[in-house]
């Protein structure tokens, strides 16, 4: 194959592949085993073996090679010249009407610190395992700002760890002030602020605490705090903002199909196991548990190879329904975007897989969500046996007043807060039933809807009851109170 013809290859083509290139040597071929990264008809990078060594190959083609190219070969040249460790770069080449190609030296068993976080994220915040992975990251984001140089791209898949020894990947997006010179202040802040701002929020009391990790490699500046929260919460509102974009696009994390007769969305590690489940929808539906049926949504616990989803059907009632619903983005739409919006903040809910519009000339009809099942109890159940005596359990007390918190900050109100849409599941509560979720823009919004919610989680057990009195002397009465 041509190095040209991958602009034609789209998302997944078949592997092994065989590309011809040519380096100073001479011709000679390519063999692509695995791919590791896709943008369709702009960039493919995976696994091979060129003149009988294993390298990861970056292969560049479409119109925007030339510029790819060589924003990864100066950002790798800079790493090198700085001394920094970076995998070498064996060969490359770019040809007009082709593309561009760099092959580097393979790092066998290498795993990046994005994998060594997942390891461990599920840790107690801050716990030995998760200080040990962020402090590597920290040391080598301090020694590249201490060489003069930035990672535009920076997050934790971008440091590869081999032996013991970091490896700084991902040329592309490496920039610089003046090489050789400390970065500024001004851009170490906006820098660190990029890093900070994709770890759990949960580990913000601990930014100062992290941040010394950095300093033991980078000490030329001093960080005022208060500039670097500035700069945390300004990344993840656009980090926000941007993956909500995403959640109905074509794109990386999610496979998009939009046309006059259906809108479709699937998360992109799900594809395989979620398209025969929304094209036999209403027959498992049929089929399975339902919670609820009839009227405006039927919802069901299904069976689909071995795994249990939840499949909630938004039904068109009648003509006068319709007419009040076609023009709109569904309330399945709605239910998948802030179910994507909950679980990027960390917010528990069942993980949505996929959604289904079904259209007419663009006029919406029925719809269909489908999402993880959760088996743990709803609060109502669980809390049960305590509702006399008010004796639930503290951990589970101090679960809703973490839920509550998190809410709070990122002033998001329910709409349902009835106690049968949220449920007890891995030790944290989680939320279900997000149609009328909204994040809101203000205070002055969110302030009424945040009062309306209390109220209406609080009328889930009888005033005079003692557990009522319990959650209601813990839970902020006012978003003031809970400042």
């Amino acid at each position: 194959m041509r190095l040209s013809e991958l602009k034609h290859a789209g998302r997944s083509p078949g592997l092994p592949l065989s590309i011809s290139l040519a380096d100073a040597a001479g011709p000679a071929e390519l063999q692509l085993l695995s791919l590791l990264r896709v943008l369709p008809g702009q960039r493919y990078v995976g696994a091979g073996v060129w003149r009988g060594r294993p390298v990861l190959a970056k292969l560049l083609v479409g119109s925007k090679a030339a510029r790819h190219f060589q924003r990864e070969r100066n950002g790798v040249r800079l790493l090198a010249a700085q001394g920094l460790t970076t995998p070498q770069l064996l060969a490359d080449g770019l040809k007009d009407g082709e593309g561009g190609w760099l092959l580097f030296d393979f790092l066998e068993g290498a795993e990046s610190l994005g994998d060594a976080w997942e390891q461990v994220e599920h840790l107690p915040m801050l716990a030995d395992e998760q200080s040990a992975v962020l402090a590597d990251a920290l040391g080598a984001i301090g020694q590249l700002h201490r060489k003069g140089l930035w990672q535009e791209d920076l997050h934790l898949d971008n440091l590869l760890r081999q032996g013991g020894r970091l490896y700084l990947i991902d040329g592309a997006g490496i920039c610089t002030e003046t090489p050789g010179q400390p970065l500024s202040r001004h851009k170490v802040l906006e820098n660190l602020g990029v890093f900070f701002a994709q770890l759990p929020k949960s580990l913000e009391p601990f930014t100062e605490e992290l941040l010394v990790y950095y300093l033991l490699s980078n000490g030329e500046h001093a960080l005022p705090m208060e500039a670097l929260q500035k700069q945390i919460n300004k990344v993840r509102s656009w980090r926000l903002k941007d993956f909500l974009a995403k959640v109905g696009r074509e794109c990386t994390l999610f496979s998009v199909q939009r046309g006059a007769f259906g809108l479709r969305a699937i998360r992109r590690e799900e594809e395989a196991a979620m398209l025969p489940v929304l094209e036999q929808a209403d027959a498992l539906l049929d089929q399975g548990h339902l919670y609820k049926t009839g009227g405006a949504a039927s919802v069901g616990k299904v069976a689909v190879a071995g795994r249990t989803l939840v499949i909630k059907r938004y039904n068109i009632k009648g003509f006068t329904h319709w007419l009040k619903r076609f023009w709109r983005p569904s309330r399945a739409w709605h239910s998948w975007r802030e179910g994507n919006r909950l679980a990027f903040l960390g917010i528990a809910t069942p993980k949505p897989l996929a959604l289904l519009e079904k259209r007419f000339l663009w006029l919406r009809s029925r719809a269909y969500l489908v999402t993880e099942h959760l088996s743990g109890p709803d609060i109502i159940e669980r809390f049960a046996p305590y509702v006399e005596s008010g004796g639930a359990p503290e951990a589970e007390l101090l679960a809703l007043d973490h839920l509550f918190a998190e809410l709070i900050r990122e002033r998001i109100s329910h709409g349902d807060f009835k106690g049968h849409n949220l449920f007890w599941q891995q030790d944290r509560w989680a939320l279900i039933d997000l149609d009328s979720m909204c994040q809101h823009g203000s205070v002055s919004s969110f302030a009424p809807a945040y009062t309306r919610d209390r109220a209406r989680f609080m009328r889930n057990w009888p005033e005079n009851s003692a557990l009522y009195q319990v959650i209601d002397q813990r839970l902020p009465k006012d978003i003031s109170s809970a400042a």
